[in-house]
């Protein structure tokens, strides 16, 4: 069984900045991480996406130019650099790996485990 735990998530005001960190507690060969969140009331949305190989990054349309998604493939850790935070980017955020890769990385689907959460609240 996988382990996979965010930590970082917490409370701040809108233009206001937080980092969140996840990680897993294993590798695989042919990985990559993601983000997600669940607003209420919505269906849980992609958020970015780090391929260790190569280290593309992938963005959803609502984050583009304010979220960076980094990690570290050798130890499993992805963090996501929140800035220049909005009301509407609140939501719990959810950690992801994809262990094989089928090119639908903005699907839940595409993610084989997935950690707990971790809230994000933004106030204006």
């Amino acid at each position: 069984q996988v382990q996979v735990v965010e930590t970082g998530g917490g409370t701040v005001q809108a233009g206001g900045s937080l980092r969140l960190s996840c990680s897993a507690s294993r590798s695989f060969s042919n990985d990559a991480m993601g983000w997600f969140r669940r607003a209420p009331g919505k269906e849980r949305e992609f958020v970015a996406r780090i391929r260790w190989r190569g280290g593309n990054t992938y963005y959803g349309d609502s984050v583009k130019g304010r979220f960076t998604i980094s990690g570290n493939g050798a130890d499993n850790t992805v963090y996501l650099q929140m800035d220049n935070l909005k009301p509407e980017d609140t939501a719990i955020y959810y950690c992801a790996v994809d262990t094989f890769e089928s090119g639908h990385y903005n699907s839940v689907l595409e993610y084989d485990y997935w950690g707990q959460g971790t809230q994000v609240t933004v106030f204006s």
